[in-house]
């Protein structure tokens, strides 16, 4: 089944980023049905424009002002981007630009485009996309990318992604020189799923050298798979940390790296969750504005955190995520603990029973399904 997205087409030529099987090239033929395509993973076309770039410029000769051409896979010839720069500038065409890595866009020209293509991301299927096909448990164990959920035999598909992004992404792109210390690690960074990254710990764990991993990070980083939670400096009289937290784009593939994809355990449930939200909270921040920026909270003199710190025009959100079914007042210690940050608007307690209300000192206890209506609507905010 194809489901509709919730991403729009820009007015204007764009990058659009995201994971293997996400559904870039699905959404981009269903939204533009009558644009010229060029597919880099079609290896003839591949070998052609690699050895002559210029030819590019040929096959776009007869196109309109105006018209949309699609590239698919653009981090395959980033040399391609002088060519894609003038069509823009001189003849006004637009561009559709596909890719399932920024490693070699990122060294290789992408400035280029600077205010002449936004840049959009692409993320795994939200509630709001599958509609009444959303289910939790599935979605935790599974993961939501649209190659996987489609998939007779989820859990097979699953298995094979990480042999599919080893082969395509890290040996195509010649990333790691170590490949067999890559493969290593990758288990061990997504048991750091949703927890602060120390470089050192994974560096003794995977039996490699610290620069090897901070470098391995940013492959994950470069290939879409993670990305890097900064901490909130709220300066409350209290000593903040000050290391990033790590969070894998879907929980499927958590799951497929630890080699764990049986039913999702209770060990492991609230880091899977709080990944999905956060997640959702990406995608749909995507069209809707949901914040300006975000980032955690935690002091160091106590256990108290606060999983999102949301900010928009100057306003801050606190969001904690809890994964059990009944509520305990000790699920808000990190939200009272935040409480005097100037500028707090709202403070939430996400958690996954049924009950909605709100506490003594104005926290919204509210359940996952409620959450969703409310960052699906543009609600979150007072």
């Amino acid at each position: 089944m194809v489901y509709t997205r919730l991403l729009p087409v820009p007015e204007r030529s764009f990058f659009l980023f995201g994971v293997r099987g996400v559904g870039k090239s699905t959404w981009v033929r269903m939204m533009l049905p009558d644009a010229k395509r060029f597919d880099l993973l079609d290896e003839a076309l591949f070998t052609d424009l690699l050895g002559n770039p210029a030819l590019f410029g040929n096959l776009l000769s007869g196109v309109e002002p105006g018209e949309w051409i699609v590239v698919d896979e653009m981090q395959r010839i980033p040399a391609l981007l002088n060519e894609v720069h003038r069509q823009i500038e001189e003849r006004g065409v637009r561009f559709a630009l596909l890719g399932s890595s920024a490693r070699k866009l990122k060294t290789a020209g992408t400035n280029l485009l600077a205010g002449r293509a936004v840049h959009k991301a692409m993320y795994p299927l939200t509630p709001t996309e599958l509609g009444r096909d959303f289910d939790l448990d599935a979605a935790l164990r599974f993961g939501t990318i649209p190659l996987v959920w489609a998939a007779g035999d989820r859990r097979e598909v699953l298995e094979s992604y990480t042999q599919l992004y080893l082969r395509e992404e890290i040996r195509a792109e010649a990333a790691v020189r170590n490949l067999p210390g890559f493969i290593r690690f990758l288990p061990v960074a997504a048991m750091m799923h949703a927890q602060a990254v120390n470089v050192s710990s994974l560096a003794r764990d995977t039996g490699v050298a610290r620069p090897t991993v901070a470098g391995y990070l940013e492959v994950l980083e470069d290939t879409l798979l993670v990305t890097r939670l900064e901490a909130f400096e709220a300066k409350l009289r209290v000593r903040e940390r000050k290391r990033p937290k790590l969070y894998w784009v879907d929980p499927g593939l958590v799951r497929a790296a630890k080699r764990q994809l049986g039913p999702v355990a209770a060990e492991e449930r609230g880091a899977l969750l709080e990944g999905w939200v956060y997640g959702l909270l990406r995608a749909h921040n995507e069209n809707q504005e949901v914040f300006d920026a975000v980032a955690y909270w935690s002091p160091t003199e106590s256990n108290a955190e606060v999983d999102f710190v949301l900010t928009r025009d100057g306003e801050h959100l606190a969001i904690e995520i809890k994964a059990a079914a009944r509520y305990n007042a000790a699920m808000l210690k990190g939200l009272r603990a935040i409480a005097a940050l100037p500028g707090l608007a709202r403070r939430i307690l996400i958690y996954n029973g049924p009950h909605e209300f709100q506490t003594e000192d104005g926290i919204h206890v509210w359940p996952l399904d409620h959450f969703h209506d409310a960052l699906a609507s543009d609600r979150l905010w007072p």
